[in-house]
């Protein structure tokens, strides 16, 4: 029996932008696939209807794979490809498998001997990486810093360190809500010379992404509020 396909399908990282930064591709697999796994079930149930593919959603089967999920437990939902049938991995937004538990899929998918697909869609890492107008030949992306301050800005100096001994771009992601204090922390802990990135609402309306040397940031008058934001830096 021919085995079935993982599809890593991409959402948008922000509202109303499928038209744009989605590929027809990703319509046409979610169209015809009734089996996702996904990091929240109530996002991806949403995400698909605002596709408008006349979908019933009710007719749809979702398992839920998250950070907290078992090899055994994604090895137990992924026995319907053994038998034949497609599978679609939702992120929450942007692309499964990048910041995203849906790398744990990937994984166990290559285990069992499934063809794991991904589709083209936004990922804010790179779209921010594209833009700052850095070193996209070595960067590194550190997910969140420490909630801690103190641990924060230690975590920041450490790999500013390494930012200029690899001339290497450091990327990093924050809670909406604490995006403006993770802007400060970088403020004061790193070189006046460094180059600092802020991304926020990529692909949405509103937009912005602006790279500077510290020592300028420090006047400028920036809110970022609670946007979804990628925050690089580059040691000069």
């Amino acid at each position: 029996m021919k085995k079935g396909i993982i599809y890593l399908i991409p959402s948008v990282i922000s509202p109303d932008t499928a038209n744009k930064v989605l590929s027809p591709q990703v319509f046409d697999v979610v169209k015809n696939i009734a089996i996702f796994l996904a990091e929240t079930v109530r996002e991806s149930r949403r995400f698909i209807s605002s596709l408008k593919l006349g979908i019933d959603i009710s007719s749809l089967e979702f398992e839920k794979v998250d950070k907290n999920t078992r090899d055994a437990e994604t090895e137990k939902y992924l026995a319907p490809a053994l038998q034949g049938k497609n599978i679609g991995v939702l992120s929450d937004a942007g692309c499964p498998g990048v910041a995203d538990p849906g790398a744990q899929v990937a994984r166990i998918a290559h285990k069992l001997g499934l063809q794991v697909v991904p589709l083209v869609g936004p990922s804010s890492l790179l779209l921010a990486l594209m833009a700052s107008g850095m070193n996209g030949q070595s960067f590194a992306f550190n997910g969140y810093l420490p909630i801690d301050t103190k641990e924060a800005s230690q975590k920041i100096k450490y790999f500013e360190k390494v930012s200029r001994s690899n001339n290497q771009t450091q990327l990093f992601i924050e809670t909406p809500y604490r995006s403006d204090r993770t802007f400060e922390i970088l403020l004061k802990s790193l070189n006046p010379n460094s180059l600092l990135c802020v991304a926020k609402d990529i692909t949405g309306a509103k937009e912005y992404i602006k790279t500077l040397p510290i020592n300028q940031w420090k006047n400028q008058k920036l809110t970022i509020g609670k946007e979804p934001t990628v925050f690089l830096f580059l040691a000069i």
